[in-house]
């Protein structure tokens, strides 16, 4: 499906809204880069699944993911026998915890497909327990982990209590007040020193291991320690390799598990993803789009899902009798945004999305979205708005086929009013002719007859309330948008003499199609009236 069209229908913020309703920003990653499905049984397996996943959600609560990480390029490591980090076995630990409660949360799931998912997730309790004892933090390991590092830690904290005494008896005793720059102990390079005055530097004997930036402090390791930091550091190199033991220990624990590890993060990706499309279905009131092997889309009560606040919801018909519908109404009465709506439900519902109407909303699958609104002109072509719109529909003529969807704002304006009917029709006759599902919004009047005189095309309208002198934004299909301009200025004050005159210039036919556009709307009034 073009990617013009998805932007102009604002197809990505749907993705992103739904991106928001996932746990894990793997999935939100693979959220934001899905496109419209054309293939009809896939689409209508993913909806089953989607809708299996609302009524589980809706009876045992939401599923509460955590901890779902891409462990692709650490199974690949460790099936190299290489050594995990502590972050990187916590996340290990974060997909065995999340894979444990998925196991839990399967039991209760009726649906034999969703519960299937749940079913194949494989658990480790042995692996989860033994990390999750061993690994404190991203940064450090816990004396549980081994008794031999508890008990070389215990050393390392003697040893170091031994160091803090003898280095006491310098900081204590008056013998050391003048060369001491300050009494405190402080470590340089993994040793113990204290910091002494440079110029008394032969009161203290020792390595020096650091100066201040002034020069005026040398960090000094007195002799009397020399040999207890050594013995210390040793502690700390065995420290270091017992941790080593133990991380190598658990990623070989892991590796004996990697198959599964990858299985996993597929299975509770796959849950996620449900998951975030069941979700962002009930939260918005969304229902199931019935996907139909007919060439028809039949939206009850739809509503465009990005504009906020209150929306008009509006039916739409197409298909069958007619696959071309001309929209005809005043301008902000809600044409444009018709189109748009049609155009981002029927993108929604290719990606296997539940939809902003009522249920029973059919639609068919189009193999592209082909379309000309006032966002797609070309601004940096420098063209006029009409050879931008001739552009987009010279592309669209040319490359739509029978099972495409074409949306055109405002077809052929921009130019002379009469070539631009002419043209406006002609180029609607060649799509209904190829029987393109087409939806098209104009002012011409011309293109009101040349609906109610041709096969396959259908006139609809945006009413207008002329005692508001507002758009009501409701979408009737069947009945040409009626001009309002003499009711319009009548209200508005426009002098007598000036709007008989007007009235007078206009054309037989156009007083001719307003008698009967006025009668028509006084008999749907009346019938409205007795179905009440």
């Amino acid at each position: 499906m073009q990617e013009k069209s998805l932007k102009v229908l604002e197809y990505e913020k749907i993705l992103e809204r739904l991106a928001g309703c996932a746990r894990s920003n793997l999935v939100k990653d693979q959220i934001l880069k899905l496109r419209p499905f054309d293939d009809i049984n896939y689409i209508r397996e993913e909806l089953y699944e989607t809708a299996a996943m609302v009524d589980v959600i809706r009876k045992n609560g939401n599923i509460d993911l955590f901890g779902l990480f891409d462990l692709t390029e650490i199974v690949a490591y460790i099936r190299k026998n290489g050594i995990l980090d502590p972050g990187e076995l916590l996340k290990v630990l974060d997909l065995l915890r999340v894979s444990e409660y998925l196991k839990d949360y399967g039991k209760n799931i009726e649906d034999r497909k969703i519960s299937d998912i749940f079913s194949r997730i494989s658990i480790n309790d042995f692996l989860k327990n033994e990390i999750d004892r061993s690994i404190i933090n991203e940064e450090e390991i816990a004396d549980s982990a081994s008794s031999t590092l508890r008990n070389i830690r215990r050393q390392k904290q003697r040893k170091e209590a031994d160091i803090r005494i003898k280095l006491n008896s310098y900081i204590t005793n008056s013998k050391y007040d003048d060369a001491l720059q300050d009494k405190v102990v402080s470590v340089r390079d993994g040793r113990y020193v204290v910091p002494v005055k440079t110029n008394k530097r032969a009161l203290i004997g020792g390595i020096v291991h650091d100066k201040s930036s002034s020069g005026n402090t040398l960090f000094i390791e007195p002799g009397a320690i020399v040999e207890l930091n050594n013995q210390l550091r040793d502690l700390e190199i065995k420290e270091e390799d017992e941790i080593r033991r133990i991380l190598d220990r658990l990623s070989r624990l892991a590796q004996g598990f990697d198959v599964e590890l990858l299985e996993n993060q597929k299975l509770i990706a796959r849950i996620d993803f449900l998951q975030a499309k069941s979700r962002f279905a009930i939260e918005n009131e969304y229902s199931l789009p019935i996907i139909t092997d007919e060439k028809k889309v039949d939206l009850k009560s739809a509503r465009h899902p990005l504009l906020p606040g209150r929306v008009v919801p509006i039916d739409v018909r197409i298909g069958g009798d007619y696959t071309t519908l001309i929209i005809t109404g005043p301008n902000t009465g809600g044409k444009t945004v018709s189109l748009k709506t049609v155009g981002l439900i029927s993108a929604m519902a290719q990606t296997a999305l539940f939809i902003p109407a009522y249920e029973g909303s059919k639609l068919c699958v189009f193999d592209d979205i082909f379309l000309d609104i006032g966002d797609t002109q070309s601004i940096e072509m420098s063209l006029s708005t009409f050879s931008a719109s001739l552009t987009n529909i010279v592309d669209i003529l040319k490359n739509s086929t029978e099972n495409s969807l074409v949306l055109l704002d405002e077809i052929g304006s921009g130019t002379d009013p009469v070539e631009g009917a002419a043209l406006a029709i002609s180029i609607l006759n060649s799509l209904t002719q190829k029987k393109v599902m087409t939806f098209s919004t104009t002012h011409y009047s011309e293109l009101k007859y040349y609906a109610v005189e041709t096969s396959g095309v259908m006139n609809a309208s945006v009413e207008f309330d002329v005692d508001t002198l507002s758009p009501t934004y409701k979408l009737e299909i069947g009945t040409p948008g009626k001009s309002n301009a003499f009711e319009i200025s009548k209200r508005l004050g426009l002098p007598y003499e000036i709007l008989n005159n007007a009235k007078n210039l206009i054309g037989d036919d156009t007083k001719n199609i307003n008698k009967i556009l006025a009668e028509i709307e006084e008999d749907k009034k009346e019938i409205e009236d007795k179905n009440k």
